[in-house]
């Protein structure tokens, strides 16, 4: 592979990393204890700064910001960091932040992901693989978000929400509380409420129809009977409803500390 390719209106820090095959466009800003791996792109006017790991392959698009400082007031200039895996796509103006020392010290980006136009990922937060955030969703600092889940346009995410694995949340919804994993969830606030598990999207993610029909069977019975919700997983286990999904679901609820959307 060729050496790395950097555009004579660039600035890189002598500190930085750059794997063979990485191109920086024009009037990039590259700083400090900055590492990016094979192959990744890096488009005109985006800053990349202190403490920022990028893996291999990645497509980063024009005016993006990433391993800026955190938007928290007690950030008093700590050392942290922002963590970026392999095969990302990152549209414009996406800003992701750095970590805190009052959190994980550091901001995860996963593997296969799409980040659209204007998304921002504040900081501790933990993004999953293959998760797709659409146009100008944005997360409070210490959300985790699991795999496979989809983000729609404009999404609000309070801080230290969680989002489960397979979750839909639809556009411009506001998250104060847990969204449930493989569930369709919408609304804003207080307003939001699930919409069933989110057949399509598992469909497409190679689910058969006994995993999705799992689903809907424990769902009914958590969210649709009005039964507590102990009671309620209670009578899913019972009814040998358990599979190994139900079961990812069921631990979500039982280890929420927010709470969840219904």
């Amino acid at each position: 592979m060729r050496k790395a390719v950097v555009h004579q209106s660039a600035i890189v820090s002598p500190t930085a990393t750059l794997a063979p095959g990485v191109e920086i466009g024009p009037y990039c800003v590259i700083g400090d204890q900055v590492c990016i791996g094979e192959g990744t792109r890096i488009g005109p006017h985006t800053v990349i700064e202190r403490n920022t790991t990028i893996g291999r392959g990645n497509r980063i698009s024009g005016q993006s910001s990433i391993g800026a400082p955190p938007q928290d007031l007690k950030y008093k200039g700590e050392e942290t960091w922002v963590e970026i895996g392999d095969n990302n796509t990152i549209r414009e103006f996406v800003t992701i932040n750095r970590g805190t020392a009052g959190g994980h010290r550091k901001t995860i980006v996963g593997n296969d992901i799409l980040l659209m136009t204007g998304v921002h990922i504040a900081h501790d937060c933990r993004i999953g693989d293959h998760v797709i955030m659409a146009n100008a969703a944005t997360l409070a600092g210490h959300v985790d978000v699991d795999e496979y889940s989809s983000v729609g346009a404009f999404v609000g995410v309070h801080q230290f929400c969680r989002i489960g694995v397979h979750a839909f949340i639809g556009g411009y919804s506001v998250l104060t509380r847990d969204a449930l994993p493989f569930v369709k969830t919408v609304g804003d606030r207080n307003e939001a409420k699930t919409y069933d598990i989110n057949s399509l999207g598992l469909q497409r993610r190679g689910f058969s129809a006994e995993r999705i029909d799992a689903l809907k069977k424990a769902y009914r019975i958590l969210f649709r009977k009005g039964l507590l919700t102990k009671d309620a997983i209670e009578q899913v286990r019972l009814e040998k409803l358990e599979t190994e999904d139900v079961a990812v679901l069921i631990k979500f609820i039982e280890t929420s500390e927010r709470g969840f959307v219904r």
